[in-house]
Order: C-alpha cells, then sequence, then structure tokens
C-alpha cells in the first residue's frame, strides 16, 4: 500500500520534525516525508532531514515582495514533490487564507496548548501566569485564524507546584512527539474525517476517567488532618 507523502514546514531546530523522521523509519508506519521546507537558512531541523536523506530546500520569506508570492513557492514545491499533506512544525509564519484553502484539511499543526486555551506565543508562560493546573498539547487541522481549527489530538500534560516555563515546557514537548506522529497515522489510514468542522475519529477511543490535580497529602499544613480522610459519621 502505497505511504501517504508529507511535506513538513519548518523554522528552527526540528524537534518535531525529528519526532516524524523517526515515526517514518517504522515499516509499518503509513506516511514518508517527501520534503523539508524550511523559511530561514540555516535551520537546526534541515540538519536532521538531510541526515535522513530527505530532500530539503530553503525558501526564504525575505526573498519575496510579499507574503503571497512566497506562498506561492512554497506551493509550487510541495505540488511538485507530490506532497499530499502538510505538516507544520515549528513553522514560524502565519499563512494566509488562500494558502490555507489550497491546502485544506491537507494541512496540519502542532501547538503547545490545549487549544482553543492559550493560542499564540508565550504559552507556558502564560499557563503558569494563569494558575493553571493543566496544559497539554494540540494536533489540528489548519484554518486562518491563528492556532485554530479541528482538533485531531491532544495530550494531558499536569502542571506541577514548582514548575517554571523551561521544566513545563520540556514536559510538553515530550507529548507532542507522540501526538503528532499519532495524528499522522490516523490520518494516513484514513480514520479522520472533519464533519461540520469537528474531527470524528473511526476505530479510535476516548480514555476513561478523569485527572484531578492538586492532589492533597494525608495530613495538611502543621499536621492538620485532612477532612477527606476522616471517616465519615
Amino acid at each position: 500500500m502505497a505511504k501517504l507523502k508529507l511535506g513538513v514546514l519548518i523554522s528552527g531546530r526540528g524537534s518535531n520534525l525529528k519526532a516524524l523522521i523517526d515515526a517514518c523509519k517504522g515499516d509499518d508506519f503509513p506516511a514518508e516525508i517527501v520534503l523539508v521546507i524550511a523559511n530561514l537558512p540555516g535551520a537546526g531541523g534541515l540538519g536532521y532531514a538531510e541526515e535522513a536523506g530527505i530532500p530539503v530546500q530553503v525558501i526564504h520569506h525575505r526573498d519575496f515582495p510579499d507574503r503571497e508570492r512566497f506562498e506561492d513557492e512554497l506551493h509550487q514545491s510541495l505540488k511538485r514533490a507530490g506532497v499530499e499533506l502538510v505538516c507544520l512544525a515549528g513553522f514560524m509564519r502565519l499563512l494566509t487564507e488562500n494558502f490555507v484553502n489550497r491546502w485544506w484539511d491537507r494541512l496540519i499543526n502542532i501547538h503547545p496548548s490545549l487549544l482553543p486555551a492559550f493560542r499564540g506565543l508565550h504559552t507556558h508562560e502564560r499557563v503558569l501566569e494563569y494558575g493553571a493546573r493543566f496544559t497539554g498539547c494540540t494536533v489540528h487541522f489548519v484554518r486562518p485564524a491563528m492556532d485554530d481549527g479541528p482538533i485531531i489530538a491532544q495530550a494531558v500534560v499536569p502542571v506541577a507546584l514548582d514548575d517554571d516555563a523551561e521544566s513545563l515546557a520540556e514536559r510538553v514537548l515530550r507529548e507532542e512527539h507522540t501526538i503528532y506522529a499519532l495524528a499522522v497515522r490516523m490520518i494516513a489510514e484514513s480514520r479522520v474525517r472533519v464533519v461540520q468542522d469537528r474531527v470524528v475519529a473511526q476505530g479510535a477511543s476516548a480514555p476513561r476517567g478523569a485527572l484531578i490535580s492538586p492532589i492533597l497529602h494525608r495530613h495538611g499544613p502543621r499536621g492538620s488532618r485532612n477532612p477527606h480522610d476522616a471517616k465519615a459519621r
């Protein structure tokens, strides 16, 4: 069976690109990366692609007079490579409605929060400032609005009481690597349909139960008893 052909767009270190490359090495993985494009010369992720023997291209956005001509070049390069699904992996350019429409339901992104919460940049700092007990990451189909679109997969990450932005980002990133490959597999195996701008996943289920944070210790401050530990009278 033919594998789904992926094009990956990056701007930086390419951590999620590396995770997709590793996933594609599996004989049973139903997708392959046929092209990696960076919009910045020297993007670190290009090295992962070159090492894996994947064709790379640099399309520097500053070489074009406007966003539309830059995106035309992106589009033509992806089409020439036979790309069927575009994966944004740390691609730090907002794409226009015209580009998104060209790749409607064939363009996915990963974002380090539980969308629709905490769209945009500086996600982990804002999670901590808000005092959220949980955060996570989301893979979604791209729509013209920033960090918007039907959700394919999410992972939940508890926020530790002693977390800073760096430690939280590190734990979230590990889950990003897992769910990006999961989302690509689901699409490649035709398990995903978009119905009224929501994803219906076939042959999948949601986990049972719930996570609760914080978890109280048996004894509260100064050795006081937790009322939940007291026997009912």
